[in-house]
Formats: structure tokens, sequence, C-alpha cells
């Protein structure tokens, strides 16, 4: 939350495995400390984009919770990551040494990869809290300054996440047992936030990339195990 996207997926498995499930699906506290850093830089553009396709796929990812196993959803989820960062690679390979592949992207295939991602996020984030990497890379794409990339994603997130309550309500993943958890661990999320922004403001743009592309990796990597 604090500025290295992709180390979120990896901590829900260890979570998860010292505490029940629905107790471990804490929401919200983590997006007010990312945006009290950086609430100031995001790209409303790409948010305006992308947040309606969320929303259709939180409904979606909502309907079909009880249907899909959980353990099967979440291979097919890195799966389809994994693609997108291949794919993601290569266009940064080939960019340096081919000038036309560097022009600036057609509206029309902004906005159908927007929609295509925003949903898969927020579809994602419903079935499997797997929602990091695909917006991670979805933001990367857009090669936005690392700044407004940690902004936009905080914003995205924190706004998904309210939109996310009342449908976490209805299927009773937050209780007060699970408030209560998620009160105890604040003092680790603090300092993990801390920690992130600290590494953050002293890396420069190409080393915050490379490591966004390796945290994903390794995302996709758990993802798949």
């Amino acid at each position: 939350k604090g500025g290295m996207p992709g180390v979120s997926i990896l901590a829900i498995p260890l979570v998860a495995s010292v505490i029940p499930g629905k107790a471990a699906s804490g929401l919200i506290l983590g997006d007010l400390f990312a945006l009290a850093h950086w609430h100031r830089s995001a790209s409303w553009r790409d948010l305006r984009r992308a947040l309606p396709w969320a929303v259709a796929g939180i409904v979606a990812g909502t309907a079909l919770i009880g249907r899909i196993d959980d353990s099967l959803m979440r291979p097919i989820i890195g799966w389809i990551v994994l693609l997108i960062l291949l794919l993601h690679v290569y266009r940064l390979y080939r960019a340096p040494r081919n000038p036309v592949a560097d022009h600036p992207e057609h509206p029309l295939r902004r906005r159908a990869l927007a929609a295509c991602m925003g949903t898969l996020g927020g579809f994602t984030t419903m079935l499997a809290n797997a929602a990091g990497p695909v917006m991670t890379l979805h933001f990367l794409a857009r090669r936005l300054p690392k700044e407004t990339f940690l902004g936009t994603s905080a914003w995205f997130f924190f706004i998904v996440n309210w939109i996310k309550v009342p449908f976490m309500l209805y299927l009773q993943m937050i209780t007060l047992p699970s408030l209560k958890v998620n009160l105890i661990l604040t003092p680790a999320l603090v300092i993990g936030v801390a920690t992130g922004v600290f590494i953050v403001r002293h890396i420069n743009q190409q080393a915050f990339d490379r490591i966004v592309i390796l945290l994903t990796t390794l995302a996709c990597v758990r993802l798949l195990l």
C-alpha cells in the first residue's frame, strides 16, 4: 500500500494461514494510509475510464463467488496476469528498437484496455482478492510516473473497496471479529506503509518500474502455486 505494488498478493496467503479467511479480508484502512501519502498524485482520466468497469466486475464476481472455487480461480488469474505481463515486457523491449512502437495509443484502444482491465480487476478482487497484479499492470502499461502510478492505484483501490463494502457485508466477509483482527494488525500496516514510502522516495523511475515488474511476476507465481 505504501509504494511496492505486488507485495500485497504475497502477504494474503501468509495472513490467511494464521487467520480465518473471512477475518483476513480487511479493507480500506491500508488505502487510507496510502492516500495520506499519494492522494495528490493521480491520473483521474485513467480512473474515470477503469472504475465503471470495475463496478461491473464486482457485481459479476459477487454473483459467482459461491459458484467458482477459489483454488480454481487463482491459477486462472495467474495465467491471465502472466500473459499480460509478458506482453508488457515485450512492449518495453521493442520500444527502444522501434520508434513506431512508442507512439501514443489510439483513444479507442485506451478505452478498450481500461474496460477489460477494470472489469477483470473488479471481478478478481471479489473472487480471489487478486486485483492488485491486474491493475498494477494496467497502470504500468500507461507509463505513469511513479508518484502518479501510486496515487492512481491508491484512489482506485480506496474507491473500489468502499464499493465492495455492501457486497462483503451481504456475504458476511466483514464482521465484528474481522474488524477486531484488522485493529490488531494496524501497527504492522503502518510500518509496512512507511517502509514502502521510504523505498519509493529513494529510487528512480527505471528502478521502480523494474521492481514493480519483478513483484508482479512473484505475485503471478504465487497465484499459480
